[in-house]
């Protein structure tokens, strides 16, 4: 039997698959758009995975209670996916969405599937490509029984810092996906500071290129050290 599953095998959700092979997990996977999946089985081979070509063998591949990440654009599409799974699965199942889910959407779908007397918790994830594939920021937030069932997973695939998983439960609802908002939102004003700094340094003070990168890497050695510095 398969530990967890993937449901969306783009970028984000082909590398958060295989961030959980290697750390030992075997897992199912699913694309609605069969080749997709067939591409990172040839890609991206991995001795842990196994590709199902209908959700109902999917499903039945998991063990109980299943775990299911839902790797999907957000908004509809989300929507869909639950549906689908919904009459397929048994109760204290766990459906995950690991998407950039609107957190009112989450608390709806958390409600949902509960009174399906299923599981479920909203992901954010944070890190991009790399951090799907290497360890990425996970923000946890809905049923907290279900986090139990799910917390050495996302503690073993997650970045780590000063020795400690960068994971913990946020609390109920969309809690996790309100908190990945808040967090995207203070990185992007990051990012316009960073890009303003850049053009003051350049149009006012007439910096080089040359002066630029060697400024921008004086900064990363420092208190800024930061991924966007870099």
């Amino acid at each position: 039997m398969n530990n967890i599953g993937v449901m969306g095998l783009a970028v984000m959700g082909s590398n958060l698959a295989l961030n959980m092979a290697d750390k030992g997990y075997k897992v199912a996977l699913f694309n609605r758009t069969y080749s997709v999946g067939e591409k990172v089985m040839q890609n991206t081979p991995h001795e842990n995975f196994t590709l199902y070509k209908t959700v109902e063998d999917f499903v039945q591949s998991l063990e109980r209670p299943r775990k299911i990440v839902i790797m999907v654009k957000a908004g509809k599409p989300v929507d869909l996916v639950i549906d689908q799974l919904i009459p397929l699965l048994d109760e204290g199942d766990i459906i995950m969405d690991g998407g950039n889910s609107y957190f009112p959407d989450t608390i709806r779908r958390h409600k949902t599937v509960n009174e399906a007397g299923l599981r479920y918790l909203g992901v954010g994830i944070s890190g991009g490509e790399e951090g799907a594939r290497f360890g990425p920021s996970i923000m946890p937030g809905g049923d907290k029984e279900a986090y139990s069932y799910v917390e050495d997973i996302l503690k073993d695939i997650s970045a780590k810092a000063y020795g400690e998983p960068c994971v913990t439960y946020i609390g109920d609802d969309g809690a996790g996906h309100f908190v990945k908002m808040v967090h995207n939102g203070i990185e992007y004003a990051d990012m316009q500071l960073i890009a303003e700094s850049y053009a003051l340094l350049k149009h006012v003070g007439h910096l080089s290129n040359e002066e630029l990168a060697k400024t921008f890497t004086e900064w990363n050695e420092g208190e800024l050290d930061s991924y966007l510095i870099e």
